[in-house]
Parts: C-alpha cells; sequence; structure tokens
C-alpha cells in the first residue's frame, strides 16, 4: 500500500499543477489529510486539516458503502441529504441513490443498484448486496490521504458473486478537492455476468443546488444540459451556484477502463453516473457489450472526481487533469 500511495501522491502532485491553474485562494502549503476509522459508527471520517471532506460510510440500511456527504473547500455539501439527512425542499426520489457510489443493476440477474431497506420483503431476492468486509489501511498526511477496503458482492442468499478491493486516494489545493475510485471486482466460484442495463455504475446524488436548469452538465465533447445522457465522453462536468459561490464537480474516465469513453447516465434531477457497462441501452442496440468473468478473473475500474469552487473551470484546464489522471495505474492487490 505503501508503494501505492508513493505513486500515486506523484501522480497528484501532477494534476495538482493543473488544479493550481484553476484554483483560487491557494497560500502555497499543503493541507493535511486525518481519517478516522470509527467501526462502531460504520464509518471512516476524511478530515482535512480541521474540516470534515467526507465519510466513507457502511450502515445496513444502504445495502452498499458510500462516501457522504461530499463537501466544497468552503464546507458547502454537494451530496443530497435524503434518505440519511432530510433538508427542506430536496428531492425524496429514488431512496438508493445516496453520497457517492460503485454498483450495478444487473449481476448475474440481480440487481445491487436499486436495493436500499425501502425494498419490500417479497422483493429481496431480487436484489444483491455489497457488504462492508474490512477496512485494510488508513494512511493521511500533507496533501493526500488514503483508504483501502474490502466490500463483498453477495447474494440474497449470502452467496459471494465477487470480492470487491478498493482504494479511496483524496488530495486538495487550494479550492479543489479530488477523490481517485481504483477498484478490482475478482470474481468467486462462478462466472459473473453484468447484462447491458442502464442502472450504474460510478454515481453521485448531487444536492438541490446542482440540479437542472439551476446547474448544467458539459461534457469533453461540447454537449450540454440534458443532451449528455447516453452520449459518450471521457468527462463530464456539472457546474451551478450555490450560495453565491460558483461550484463545478467532473467526473473523470480513465482509458484502461472496459468501455472506455464511458457513456454516461447524467440526469437533470441530480443523477450524475458514469455507465461504462450499458452498452446496448445508451446505444439503442447497436452496441452490445454484456461484460462478464470467468471464475477467479478480475477487472478493474478508476474514476476520479474533482470537486473545485470559486470560479469558472474551463474545458482546456479539465483535460489537463483528464491526462494526468490518464497516467494512474492499477495496484496489484497484496
Amino acid at each position: 500500500m505503501e508503494v501505492l500511495v508513493k505513486a500515486v501522491k506523484t501522480l497528484i502532485s501532477l494534476t495538482v499543477l493543473a488544479m493550481l491553474m484553476i484554483s483560487c485562494g491557494n497560500n502555497g502549503s499543503e493541507p493535511r489529510f486525518k481519517l478516522i476509522d470509527l467501526p462502531e459508527k460504520q464509518k471512516v471520517e476524511v478530515w482535512i486539516d480541521d474540516d470534515l471532506f467526507t465519510s466513507y460510510i457502511y450502515p445496513d440500511q444502504l445495502k452498499k458503502p458510500v462516501l457522504y456527504p461530499i463537501k466544497t473547500a468552503s464546507g458547502k455539501a454537494i451530496t443530497r441529504g435524503f434518505p440519511l439527512e432530510p433538508l427542506p425542499g430536496e428531492r425524496t426520489d429514488h431512496p438508493h441513490h445516496v453520497g457517492l457510489w460503485m454498483n450495478y443493476g444487473d449481476v448475474n440477474g440481480l440487481d445491487f443498484w436499486n436495493n436500499s431497506s425501502a425494498r419490500p420483503e417479497e422483493d429481496k431476492h431480487l436484489y444483491g448486496t455489497i457488504l462492508h468486509k474490512e477496512v485494510r489501511s488508513i494512511q493521511g498526511r500533507k496533501g493526500i490521504g488514503s483508504l483501502d477496503v474490502v466490500n463483498a458482492w453477495r447474494t440474497p442468499d449470502g452467496d459471494v458473486l465477487l470480492e470487491e478491493y478498493t482504494q479511496f486516494i483524496f488530495s486538495a489545493s487550494g479550492s479543489s478537492r479530488t477523490i481517485d475510485r481504483i477498484t478490482t471486482l475478482q470474481a468467486m466460484s462462478q462466472e459473473v455476468n453484468f447484462i447491458d442495463n442502464k442502472e450504474g455504475m460510478f454515481a453521485l446524488r448531487v444536492a438541490g443546488a446542482m440540479e437542472l436548469p439551476s446547474g448544467n452538465y458539459l461534457s469533453s465533447e461540447g454537449i450540454e444540459g440534458e443532451g449528455v445522457w447516453g452520449t459518450r465522453a471521457r468527462w463530464m462536468k456539472l457546474s451551478s451556484t450555490m450560495e453565491e459561490e460558483k461550484v463545478n464537480v467532473v467526473i473523470f474516465d480513465h482509458p484502461d477502463n472496459v468501455g472506455y469513453p464511458t457513456y454516461w447516465h447524467a440526469r437533470g434531477y441530480g443523477l450524475f453516473a458514469a455507465n461504462p457497462l450499458g452498452q446496448a441501452v445508451f446505444s439503442n442496440g447497436e452496441q452490445v457489450l454484456n461484460f462478464k468473468l470467468a471464475p477467479n478473473e478480475s477487472v478493474s475500474f478508476k474514476f476520479r472526481i474533482l470537486i473545485h469552487s470559486g470560479k469558472r473551470l474551463y474545458p482546456s484546464s479539465i483535460d489537463i487533469v483528464a491526462d494526468e489522471f490518464a497516467k494512474l495505474q492499477t495496484p496489484a492487490i497484496d
């Protein structure tokens, strides 16, 4: 894990150069990350200096681990509060949309995406659950923090379809924050099929102030607004104004990912998702992937999310960050 952190820190130091081009208010000093493991509360908190940035949480009712809340450098939550901490006036649809997560809508016929405690008992056989198993490593230092976890993708009968190894890398510079998620999924004793489905895969449910029409999407291909849904792009930006401050959220796909450049399941009501596996849905049947893993075979996915506040974020600067992120290699599993 130490080798991984050093390698990623080198890449992030290059990315910070791009972040500095777009950042404001940077005083030249690196903030210090502190990660606090709180198993009795089913979470790991991620602090930047004296401010909570996000938490990795895994309460039973969510049916999957998520990062929640996620805050800007000035402390504004870009994540919707419902269903964990409902806020006045916000939408209360899709109770399975919580924070930032990764799962999928059809894995060997099971729906991991839509599962939540809101599902009736008689339908629970239709859904899969991602169970947090262990925190393998946490590290915090100046400029960077890391969290290494193991999860299990389980059937309603308790069988494990996939073992998940995920590393989160957190970094910060000025008014920019980044989260890299590097996830390796390993099939267990049976073949695992990811049937093309629109419900996936790396996803964020944003706060009401980020929804369209207050906010706006822009893809790396120059497409804007609701028109980005079902299109392919290597990055997607969602920008809006929160309490008179400009806020930009960018999700990046990685060239090593299956299905690159990803399709985008990005909706005006606040769902912001990259879905590289749902090709038949987004292409109206012109492309079919139906990705699968043989027993003991594995696949890795790498995604980055950049949260920047304070001023406009131009495509040329985002392209620089995307180019640096593309250099990130998948680490070996210890």
